[in-house]
């Protein structure tokens, strides 16, 4: 892909999201609240923090605001219906926002939470990894319930691995 306006960005993260979401639909709906230990994120608090994230901080932070991120429990949405409404909600009003930006603003400087000025096009471009981050996280945990998971782009290592032996 070649990515050379903040628009071709734009498609790509959206293609992100669409991994995502392949990911996220493969979360059992009674398993929604599940975590490995107490007091770490469910796999219902790693997509409301995709969402909220994406939403109340990296898109505030874009139109050159201060973050709204308030956390990613389950005041923000509640049961298996009500978060995948929340993920593609705020996907889309974050999307409105970003392709709205003026390309003074995705040039300008903006302040992350912690005060450290960067460049717009910057700190989403760490969007895009944040999400990645944290659909790893999912995939880990949905194979720690034994959900099987596709391989997102292609062969799975092992499948690389293999027919690196065959072809040689």
């Amino acid at each position: 892909m070649d990515i050379k306006s903040f628009h071709d960005f734009l498609d790509y993260y959206d293609k992100v999201r669409g991994r995502t979401k392949i990911i996220v639909n493969l979360i059992p709906k009674d398993k929604l609240e599940w975590t490995y230990k107490a007091g770490k994120f469910t796999l219902g608090d790693l997509v409301r923090h995709i969402a909220a994230i994406e939403r109340h901080m990296y898109a505030e932070n874009a139109q050159l605001k201060p973050s709204l991120y308030g956390g990613c429990g389950e005041d923000l949405a509640e049961g298996y219906d009500e978060v995948m409404k929340f993920l593609d909600d705020t996907h889309a009003e974050s999307m409105k926002i970003f392709y709205a930006l003026s390309e003074e603003t995705v040039n300008a400087k903006t302040a992350t939470p912690a005060g450290t000025p960067i460049t717009v096009w910057k700190w989403l471009r760490l969007m895009a990894e944040h999400e990645i981050h944290h659909r790893g996280q999912i995939y880990l945990y949905l194979s720690m319930l034994g959900v099987e998971v596709p391989a997102l782009y292609g062969l799975t290592s092992e499948q690389v691995a293999a027919k690196k032996t065959h072809d040689h």
